[in-house]
């Protein structure tokens, strides 16, 4: 609508409502019904008056379709008003009733979307409702401005405005990393959550969901904003019913939410359990994805992880080990060692899925850290049982494949390679094929952080210097002699001195190795340690002495 005729349309409408303001105050029938219609009908003439009053109304579009809707209600409450006024009035009273509030109800959803108009500040602008997208540079009041004007689109506007408005919204929330936090202080998240119902559109829906995706994963506070609207339920229908481009951005979503532990448990409120294990089950692979990294989440709630076992989750999660993408395999191995992690009953339900091999399959093909710290980690939790740990022991490869990481993975994965080897019965045969991997051991026990990663790397050392072999491996290499004796000295205060003391009396254990220790200094450093009470420190000194002791004593006796 051209401005001029906007203008025309506002004087119109302002003439009626005097009429209509006037006509309530005599009418005869119906006077409860009038003094709301009366009500509202100030209500807007006090707001048309601010509009009229706003510098730039008439250039707004939104003004251009809001208008005559307006003006259609207010003709068709005039007629209303010149029948209630008509003595000789014989239409239907339950009729009029109903014609009464239908056009009662048109003027608050009018006057809403007009008090929303000028409450944005949009009419106040010059061109406001065709805004060029703000830079990321630009000032937080600019930026504001543009996210209240697309809300107001979103709101009043047709589909055509809902569309532009969700497309730039959209836009803005992707190509500027700090426009989340803003939408979520200056937008109505709480009506862009209700735009996912099944009631709307598809086209509104879908866009919809991607700014309620893009919101959800953006930052903590539109995040939160997100989940305290109610967004989570909503997302779990589109996630269950939607297209698959909807089950994936709501998956998206409900990961972010749930990565928040304080919303996690919202997943049982809203029966998301089997929506999660059907997502995982037969969605896309992006779907897939995510939703096993929203299980993964609110695994960490001992009831929600309950109902998962009891909804099959297990081997839901199982076959994403083997089928799903490198991103599914990461979550889904993560899942499984919190399941395998917490109680017996999950490692049998697990073991009997025939989780294990399919946990070392992966462990054989992945390339991922990330991946194999899970997969190692549920490893070690199922080796709790006496039958896994029998498998894994005697498992060469499953061996050689931990001595690999110990020599080349990250500290995490060698720390929990180290707990592996020292807790299985390994035989002495796969014990000199991983011998190699002693040096990296030497070189974790003298390493302080992670916590813990002195005491494994310590105690695989012995485990594999149970061998006579392995104890002469050792200690031809001299670095690893001096890194040993180093460590046996008091004035080192990175390295707890029962882990290398402990090393030192299994090198010596067979009554060998003693020569490179006694030259490099070990022996004195072993007394101080002695006197110091620092435990196995005496009997690493007397397996360390050995023939000098018995020297000494030949030498005195022969005196």
């Amino acid at each position: 609508m051209h401005p001029i005729r906007t203008t025309e349309t506002l004087t119109l409408i302002h003439h009626l409502l005097s009429l209509l303001l006037l006509s309530s105050l005599t009418v005869k029938s119906f006077i409860g019904r009038w003094q709301i219609l009366r009500s509202k009908l100030t209500s807007l003439q006090t707001s048309l008056a601010e509009i009229s009053d706003s510098p730039h109304w008439s250039e707004n579009p939104l003004l251009q379709d809001l208008l005559p809707n307006l003006l259609s209600t207010l003709h068709k409450t005039n007629s209303l008003s010149d029948s209630c006024h008509d003595p000789s009035f014989a239409g239907g009273k339950l009729l009029m009733q109903s014609d009464l509030d239908m056009v009662s109800a048109s003027l608050s959803a009018l006057l809403h979307d007009i008090d929303l108009l000028l409450k944005s500040g949009v009419l106040r602008q010059s061109n406001a409702i065709v805004l060029s997208q703000p830079g990321p540079g630009s000032a937080k009041e600019e930026l504001g401005f543009f996210i209240r004007d697309l809300f107001t689109r979103l709101q009043i506007g047709g589909i055509e405005f809902k569309m532009k408005a969700l497309d730039s919204l959209v836009q803005l929330l992707i190509e500027d990393d700090k426009a989340s936090v803003l939408v979520a202080k200056e937008g109505d998240v709480g009506y862009l959550v209700r735009l996912l119902d099944s009631s709307n559109q598809s086209p509104v829906r879908e866009q919809a969901a991607m700014a309620v995706s893009v919101l959800a994963t953006s930052s903590d506070s539109s995040r939160n904003s997100v989940f305290e609207e109610g967004g989570l339920g909503p997302l779990l229908r589109l996630l269950e019913t939607g297209s698959s481009g909807l089950k994936e951005k709501a998956a998206m979503a409900i990961e972010a939410i749930t990565a928040d532990p304080e919303n996690a448990w919202a997943i049982s409120a809203y029966s998301g359990v089997s929506v999660l294990i059907e997502a995982c089950r037969s969605g896309s692979p992006v779907t897939q994805t995510h939703a096993a990294g929203a299980m993964k989440n609110v695994a960490a709630v001992e009831e929600i992880r309950t109902a998962l076992g009891e909804e099959g989750a297990v081997a839901v999660l199982l076959q994403l080990l083997v089928s799903g993408t490198s991103a599914a395999q990461e979550k889904a191995a993560n899942c499984i060692w919190i399941f395998a992690s917490s109680t017996e009953d999950f490692r049998v339900s697990i073991l009997q899925e025939g989780g294990l091999q399919k946990l070392l399959q992966l462990l054989q093909e992945s390339l991922n850290s990330d991946t194999l710290e899970h997969v190692l980690r549920a490893i070690y939790a199922l080796s709790a049982s006496p039958s896994t740990a029998m498998t894994l022991s005697s498992s060469s490869s499953f061996i050689l494949h931990l001595a690999e990481l110990i020599n080349n993975g990250n500290v995490i994965l060698q720390q929990i390679s180290a707990s592996l080897l020292s807790n299985l019965s390994i035989n002495d045969s796969n014990k000199r094929a991983i011998a190699g991997c002693m040096g990296a051991l030497v070189k974790m026990v003298e390493t302080s952080k992670p916590v813990g990663l002195q005491e494994v790397a310590a105690q695989a050392l012995v485990s594999l210097l149970t061998v006579r072999s392995n104890r002469k491996d050792l200690v031809r290499d001299e670095k690893n002699v001096l890194r040993l004796v180093q460590m046996l000295d008091p004035k080192n205060e990175l390295v707890c001195k029962k882990f290398p003391v402990s090393v030192i009396s299994a090198i010596v254990a067979g009554g060998r190795c003693r020569k490179k220790l006694l030259a490099a200094g070990a022996y004195s450093h072993l007394q101080k340690l002695s006197e110091m009470d620092i435990a196995g420190a005496k009997k690493a000194l007397q397996r360390l002495a050995g023939n000098r002791l018995k020297k000494i004593f030949s030498r005195t006796w022969r005196e």
